[in-house]
C-alpha cells in the first residue's frame, strides 16, 4: 500500500472498512496499539467520537460516517498522485533540460545521448548550448555540462570524458607550404585560425611545458565563433588551429591533420556532468547519470 504520510486519516478509513482495530492494523502493517492510539488521538483534537467500540464490534458514529464520506476522496486522490510518483521513478518520463557548451552536443550524442533516448523512449532532452556559463538553478536546467575547471564548487559533479588536450593542429599542406613551428615563438610566422570568445574577445593561445608558459596573442588570419568552422578551415589548408583532441583525433589518425609542438600542449580536465544537491534527484536526470556511469564502466 502507497502510505501517504497522513497516517491517523488512513488509519480512521482502515478501521471504518475493516470494522476492527486487528485487521486495520494488519492491513496497515502497525500494531493494533498503534491503530487504537491514532484514532483516539484524532478524535481527542477533533473533539469528536468516530467510533462506537465494544469488546465485540467497532462501528462508525453518525459524526464518523459524514468524516469517513469527505476524507476517503481525498486520500484517494492522495494515493494515486503518489502512485504516480512512483510509476515515474521505476520508468522515468518528462522532459531534460540540461545546459551544454558549444559544439559539445555532437560531441556527446552517440557516447551518452543517443543510449538515454533508447533506454528511456518517455524521456525527452531539451539541451541549450552556449558558450557562456550560466546559474542552472535560476534559469531552470536540471543540469549542466562543462570543463571540470568550470564546475561551479557549490555542486555536485559527474565526470563524462577523460582528460583532454589542446593541440596545435595544420594540415600537411599547410606545413608543407610554410615549414613545421619546432618552438611556440615560430608560431608568429604562422597564420593563425583562432576563436572569438562569448565576451567579444580573441583567445590567445596558451600553451605550457613543464614550468615554462607561452602565451600567442599575435593577429590571427581568421576567428570564428564556431568550432566546426575553425575545424574546416585547417583542414582547408589555411593556417594552424587550436582545438581539443575530441574534434581532432580522427583526422590525426587519418593524417588529414597534423599535430605540432606537442610538448607544449598539457591535458586538461575533461567534461563533467553537473547538478545542485544530492538529494531527491529528479527520475530522468538519476536515469541520465546511471547511463552515464555504465558507458564510463
Amino acid at each position: 500500500m502507497h502510505r501517504t504520510g497522513l497516517t491517523e486519516l488512513e488509519v480512521i478509513l482502515a478501521v471504518a472498512n475493516r470494522k476492527s482495530f486487528r485487521g486495520a492494523a494488519r492491513e496497515l502493517n502497525m500494531s493494533a496499539t498503534a491503530v487504537s492510539n491514532a484514532v483516539a488521538g484524532l478524535e481527542s483534537r477533533l473533539q469528536v467520537r468516530l467510533f462506537n467500540r465494544s469488546t465485540r464490534s467497532v462501528a462508525l458514529t453518525a459524526a464518523g460516517e459524514q468524516y469517513v464520506a469527505r476524507i476517503a476522496p481525498a486520500l484517494a486522490e492522495i494515493r494515486r498522485a503518489s502512485e504516480e510518483l512512483s510509476d515515474n521513478l521505476s520508468t522515468p518520463s518528462g522532459t531534460l533540460r540540461i545546459n551544454i557548451p558549444a559544439e559539445c552536443a555532437s560531441l556527446l550524442f552517440e557516447p551518452l545521448f543517443a543510449p538515454f533516448l533508447s533506454r528511456y523512449p518517455q524521456m525527452r532532452l531539451d539541451l541549450c548550448s552556449e558558450s557562456r556559463m550560466v546559474d542552472i538553478v535560476a534559469e531552470g536546467f536540471d543540469a549542466g555540462i562543462r570543463l571540470a575547471e568550470s564546475v561551479p564548487l557549490d555542486m555536485i559533479a559527474v565526470p563524462l570524458t577523460g582528460d583532454a588536450r589542446m593541440l596545435i593542429v595544420g594540415s600537411p599542406g599547410y606545413l608543407a607550404r610554410h615549414g613545421t613551428p619546432q618552438t611556440p615563438d615560430e608560431l608568429r610566422h604562422h597564420a593563425r585560425i583562432t576563436m572569438r570568445l562569448s565576451h567579444g574577445g580573441v583567445y590567445h593561445w596558451e600553451l605550457a611545458h613543464r614550468a615554462e608558459t607561452f602565451i600567442v596573442n599575435t593577429p590571427p588570419r581568421m576567428v570564428f565563433n564556431e568550432m566546426q568552422a575553425i575545424h574546416k578551415a585547417a583542414l582547408g589548408g589555411y593556417g594552424l588551429a587550436f582545438m581539443s583532441n575530441w574534434f581532432v583525433d580522427d583526422d590525426i589518425a587519418s593524417g588529414a591533420l597534423v599535430s605540432v609542438l606537442d610538448n607544449w600542449c598539457p591535458s586538461f580536465g575533461g567534461l563533467q556532468l553537473y547538478y545542485p544537491g544530492r538529494r531527491h534527484i529528479p527520475p530522468g536526470l538519476r536515469a541520465f547519470i546511471d547511463v552515464v556511469h555504465q558507458q564510463r564502466r
